[in-house]
């Protein structure tokens, strides 16, 4: 059984960091790409980065290219997000997610974790 774990969140300021961890179990790791994806209120899950399980060729939405960067360690079953100058449109339950790693839709992972709140105030 995959059990995904998401840690790392919180509240902090506009132009704060906060980096999230994901630690996996129950399947290989390394043979599985990676996502994160992110809620806010009333709206839509969506992509915010992605990283292949061969190469970790990284993906990232337009909206935090440049700002966030996912990363993964296989020797500890663990993906990251680094979250830096984080603004108030930043503000939702992040979720790690295991399957592809390079596609932007949620129906191409097989598992989710629970979440993690970030909050971002102006």
């Amino acid at each position: 059984q995959v059990q995904l774990v998401e840690s790392g969140g919180g509240l902090v300021q506009a132009g704060g960091s906060l980096r999230l961890s994901c630690a996996a179990s129950g399947r290989t790791f390394s043979r599985y790409g990676m996502g994160w994806f992110r809620q806010a209120p009333g709206k839509e899950r969506e992509f915010v980065a992605g990283i292949r399980w061969i190469g970790s060729r990284t993906y990232y939405a337009d909206s935090v290219k440049g700002r966030f960067t996912i990363s993964r360690d296989n020797a500890k079953n663990t993906v990251y997000l680094q979250m830096n100058s984080l603004q108030p449109e930043d503000t939702a339950v992040y979720y790690c997610a295991e399957g592809d790693g390079t596609s932007r839709w949620p129906g191409m992972y097989d598992y989710w974790g629970q979440g993690t709140q970030v909050t971002v105030s102006s």
